[in-house]
């Protein structure tokens, strides 16, 4: 007898859930993005025991006809595509007509859906993917679903779910991806019978990003609105300063669609290379507009992975929007001094007043809480702890005549009179400056590293033999030598590869670089590259390669160690290599070829590294992304030596 047998259509139904349904973020995400298909404006998501339990979705979308309610929950039917050829160019989220039968396979679900045009809408409800009725009802216009008990019939799959707490916060993350990604629709998220995420569906971005990361976030953005090729890139870049351990500040979309991309990402990561410290992540918000038959979505059934059919016009157009729209910004870090609080410093409680004996006995309202009047001036609070327990024991006094009047009208059938407030001193003193949040320097906020500020530079001496203070205006100003060093000799090697005019310097004798097979490919590969940067090297054997003469505004790099670290760098440029790719790896070299801390320098040496670095595109940080000048506030200075308190 043979083995091989045929599977039941319940079998079937369930195993293809599993590739669709995973946890209830899956199910939201789901039917989230049928709403948006549906030209919904307004999506309420509200979730209980994580989504195990409960799950509704709520639009106000174009809803469903009841004889189409029957044929949307059967495998492979949709309403996104007609034949094959509509693949490639699908703009839809949904597609492939496999969610409402997946989910209705593994839980319990109630389909309430009305269209504008009829008067009556249609309530639907399945068990395990079998309908057990269908009927008319009234209902608002749009579609909501609910469904319970996921995973119900296949324990084996809900076994392996995680907490109610790390469901509903995968849910909640999901639903800030898809809010980032449609700032057109109004979403609203409720967990637990709680309001976590509300955004105004007001088309601004901004707006969104602020009720998602707050205004720390929404503060520190850079906008992009770019066309590049076939693609259309808009968004928002954060500044370098908002950068996180993580890459869960990475949001990019492709036509409307969350995804995930190692090509993107490192497009976006190495457009933040020189401006970023290594193993730093940054905040991006980007929206990438494609013609659909350039990518390939059908990829998985969940859509979150994708291909494009020229990766390298990809990438090379991320890396190159996001480095335009950092460069040119003044991106120089300012450092406060946090004052730690000293107990010594801290006010002295006022005494009690000894207790005295009331006796119980209604009086006047008047005289009940009439605030007598002072016999001397009251003393000004010079404490902030002081003010606030004042305030505290206002608010309080204030509380309790609430209550007391709530209790008396009551009783008597009368109000009671507000507690009058005691006379107010006039102030003299000079309001204190609100606390500075640190923030890096505008584009228009007075230019340490402009032409018309050198004039004005005070340069105040070196310090630890590694950094030299500079004073402009109102500010303290730190340079590190030896990252302004760098940078300076890697903006050289940049306008140089622009302009052609390189010079090389020859090296006698020369190095003599025995490679591997591997290293030889990736050497040929470059070989050009090479030549256009001022490199003179030349055949000496059986792969074997002498290096006769190196560029001459890098002669530290002419060191065998240094040139085969270059070498093997190489190996992680993907694509056909250009010049411009090989100068982010000779970037990260040009350290060896820089001055170093703990160097004395003149105070004309010093002054000519800043008059160079005047002449930058980005001089606030080294190519390693380390910031290249610091600044403190004279404000800050003199909060700290109490001059203002």
């Amino acid at each position: 007898m043979g083995k091989i047998t045929v599977l039941d259509q319940q079998t079937i139904d369930k195993i293809a859930a599993g590739e669709v349904v995973e946890r209830p973020a899956s199910v939201v995400k789901e039917l989230v993005e049928n709403a948006v298909d549906a030209g919904a404006s307004q999506v309420t998501v509200e979730i209980k025991e994580g989504g195990i339990g409960f799950i509704r979705i709520t639009d106000n979308g174009s809803g469903m006809e009841k004889d189409d309610i029957p044929l949307a929950f059967l495998r492979h039917s949709t309403s996104k595509i007609k034949s094959v050829e509509d693949l490639t160019g699908v703009r839809s989220l949904g597609f492939r007509g496999e969610a409402l039968s997946s989910i209705s396979a593994v839980s319990m679900v109630e389909l309430i859906t009305k269209t504008r045009e009829n008067t009556l809408g249609s309530r639907c409800y399945l068990e395990g993917g079998e309908r057990k009725s269908l009927e008319e009802i009234g209902a608002p216009d749009g579609t909501t679903l609910i469904v319970r008990n996921l995973f119900y019939n296949t324990p084996a799959r809900k076994k392996f779910l995680k907490s109610e707490m790390t469901e509903a916060a995968a849910v909640h993350e999901m639903m800030t991806h898809l809010a980032l990604s449609h700032p057109e629709i109004s979403f609203k998220v409720v967990i637990g019978g709680q309001m976590k995420l509300q955004t105004p569906g007001n088309g601004n971005l901004k707006d969104v990003i602020y009720h998602i990361y707050g205004r720390d976030v929404a503060m520190r953005l850079i906008p992009v609105d770019q066309v590049s090729g076939p693609l259309h890139i808009t968004g928002f870049v954060g500044k370098p300063e908002i950068s996180r351990g993580n890459r869960n500040y990475e949001n990019y979309f492709v036509n409307g669609r969350y995804v995930k991309s190692k090509i993107i990402a490192k497009g976006i990561e190495d457009g933040y290379r020189t401006f970023m410290m290594q193993h730093r992540y940054p905040f991006v918000c980007l929206s990438i507009q494609a013609d659909g038959a350039m990518l390939d979505v059908n990829v998985h059934p969940t859509k979150m992975e994708l291909r494009f059919s020229d990766q390298n016009l990809v990438y090379d157009a991320i890396e190159r929007v996001v480095k335009e729209a950092l460069s040119g910004k003044e991106l120089i870090p300012e450092v406060t001094l946090k004052e730690k609080k000293e107990p010594h410093n801290e006010p002295e409680k006022p005494e009690k007043p000894p207790k005295t004996e009331v006796p119980q006995q209604k009086l006047p309202l008047e005289k009940m809480w009439k605030t007598p009047e002072p016999t001397r001036e009251p003393v000004e609070p010079k404490d902030k702890d002081l003010e606030y327990f004042l305030a505290e024991m206002r608010k309080r006094v204030e509380e309790r005549h609430r209550q007391n009047a709530e209790v008396l009208k009551e009783e008597n059938g009368y109000e009671a009179l507000p507690p009058e407030s005691p006379p107010k001193k006039k102030e003299t003193k000079k309001p204190a400056e609100p606390e500075r949040i640190p923030e890096q320097l505008e584009l228009f906020d007075g230019k340490l590293l402009s032409k018309e500020a050198a004039v004005r530079h005070v340069i105040l001496g070196q310090l630890f033999d590694t950094y030299w203070l500079v004073q402009y205006g109102d500010k303290l100003y730190i340079i590190d030598q030896h990252a302004a060093h760098e940078k300076v000799l890697y903006e050289r090697l940049i306008k140089d590869l622009r302009q052609r005019t390189f010079q090389s310097q020859l090296l006698s004798p020369p190095i003599v670089l025995n490679l591997s097979m591997q290293e030889e490919q990736l050497y040929l590969r470059f070989q050009s590259c090479f030549s256009d940067m001022g490199f003179e090297i030349e055949e000496f054997g059986d792969r074997a390669y002498a290096v006769r003469a190196v560029p001459a505004n890098l002669p530290g790099i002419g060191r065998y160690e240094i040139l085969m670290e270059l070498l093997d760098s190489l190996s992680e440029i993907s694509g056909k290599g250009s010049s411009e790719s090989l100068l982010d790896k000779v970037a990260s070299m040009s350290c060896k070829a820089a001055v170093k801390g703990n160097h004395q320098m003149s105070a004309m040496e010093a002054k000519a590294l800043i008059d160079e670095l005047l002449t930058l595109e980005n001089p606030y940080h080294c190519p390693h992304g380390r910031p290249t000048i610091i600044s403190m506030t004279k404000y800050e200075l003199e909060k700290k030596f109490k001059r203002i308190v």
